[in-house]
This record gives structure tokens, C-alpha cells and sequence, in this order.
């Protein structure tokens, strides 16, 4: 996928279902079940061990999740939650990442690994823990096309949402402006998705609520229309 039709994907209102809690014994299914529900960003994270303390997957998942989003006309978002990210951009743009979304503070060359990503024909992403601040994007804000607000800490699903997300989001929005994707991770499910929306998010990545749900997709389609009606 180009990256323009990728960046098109990122900025449109939608639901990024995260494969972390997905079954990995039956990953390739449930991906398929929610590509079919509506999904065209797959939300992939990836952990080192480091940056944060678990450890998940790495590009050889990605290879093999490529095709059936592609063929959806969807796009696979690869969120690195690990140290020194510019060491492994090049890895996951060959395995298919169509974005990759890396911290800034796992970096001291945010700058430089944007342009890696954009290099390597991927559209960039740079995330913020909750407690950094809104700033850490000022400098950079004009090279990515996603703000990744996180709305837990980083590292394990099904977290509780921390409120005061809410109050940092219009900054985030104010600053990296009306082209770049806005986009939250953490505790989203239909009751907190709107509130995230009003708040100036645009791309909302679910995991627990989606692939823990007895029905994946009806759980991805109940926060998709919860949007509909923020």
C-alpha cells in the first residue's frame, strides 16, 4: 500500500484493533473477523523487554499478517514499545509495515528515525507515554503523520484508561495540527471511545475489548459506532 493511501487509513475516524490480546494459536482467523467487520488498520505491538517488560513479537508476525490486510485494503500499524527503535525500522518496513510508530523517549534521534521511516516507504508515528509531555512532538510534529497519545502505560493490555488523558489530548491535537492522525491506546472501549473523539482523537486502538470479547467482531463494530455518534 502507498503511503499515501496508508496516511489516508490513519487520519479517517476508525477502530485499530490490537493484536496483543489477540489468540495467537488462531491470530490469522481473528485478524480475517475483523478485517470483514470493517477494520483497515491492524495495530501490531511489539515489546523488547526493555523499554518496556514484557516481550511480544517481532517482524516475522508481520510477514505473515501482510497479505490478509493487504487484501483487505487495510494497513498494518507497527507500534515499537522498544529501545533504540532506529536499529530495527529497516526489519519491519521489509516484513510489511505499512506505519510504524516508535517513542520518543526511547530514542535520543527522534528526528533521525523519523526520516529512517519515512526512507524505508513507511508513514511514521511518534508516541508519548502519559506523563510526557505534549511537547516532546513540537519539534518533530511537521515529519509524522500520527501523534500516538498513549492512554496507559506502556507494556500490557487490558489497563484502565487513565482520565486525565482527556485534558491532554486537545494540546496534542492544537499542536500537531489537523493533517496528522491522532491516535490513543489504552482502556478504549464504546464508553470511552467518544469521549477520546470529542477530545480530538481520531484512530483508537482496542485490543482487550475487541479479542477477549466472545465475538471479536461485534465488539470492534459496537466501539466503531460508538464514534458514529460522538
Amino acid at each position: 500500500m502507498s503511503t499515501d493511501s496508508t496516511r489516508e487509513l490513519l487520519r479517517a475516524v476508525g477502530v485499530a484493533p490490537s493484536i496483543l490480546s489477540a489468540d495467537f494459536g488462531a491470530l490469522r482467523s481473528q485478524v480475517k473477523e475483523v478485517l470483514a467487520a470493517g477494520a483497515r488498520v491492524i495495530h501490531v505491538d511489539v515489546m523488547d523487554g526493555r523499554f518496556v517488560p514484557p516481550i511480544t513479537v517481532g517482524p516475522l508476525v508481520v510477514e505473515a499478517l501482510s497479505g490478509v490486510v493487504r487484501e483487505a485494503g487495510g494497513a498494518l500499524e507497527v507500534h515499537l514499545m522498544i529501545e533504540r527503535p532506529e536499529r530495527q525500522v529497516a526489519e519491519f518496513a521489509k516484513a510489511g509495515a505499512d506505519s510504524i510508530t516508535f517513542h520518543a523517549e526511547a530514542t535520543p534521534h527522534v528526528a533521525y528515525t523519523a526520516n529512517l521511516i519515512h526512507e524505508s516507504g513507511a508513514c511514521v508515528g511518534l508516541a508519548i507515554n502519559p506523563a510526557t509531555p505534549v511537547g516532546a512532538l513540537a519539534e518533530v510534529a511537521d515529519a509524522i503523520d500520527l501523534a500516538l497519545c498513549m492512554t496507559v502505560n506502556p507494556g500490557w493490555g487490558g489497563q484502565p484508561f487513565i482520565e486525565h488523558s482527556l485534558e491532554k489530548l486537545p494540546r496534542v491535537r492544537a499542536l500537531v495540527g489537523g493533517e496528522v492522525a491522532v491516535e490513543v491506546d489504552g482502556g478504549i472501549d464504546p464508553t470511552i471511545a467518544p469521549r477520546c473523539r470529542r477530545a480530538g482523537a481520531s484512530l483508537f486502538v482496542a485490543g482487550s475489548a475487541i479479542f477477549h470479547a466472545p465475538d471479536p467482531a461485534a465488539a470492534y463494530r459496537a466501539i466503531a459506532d460508538s464514534l458514529e455518534e460522538a
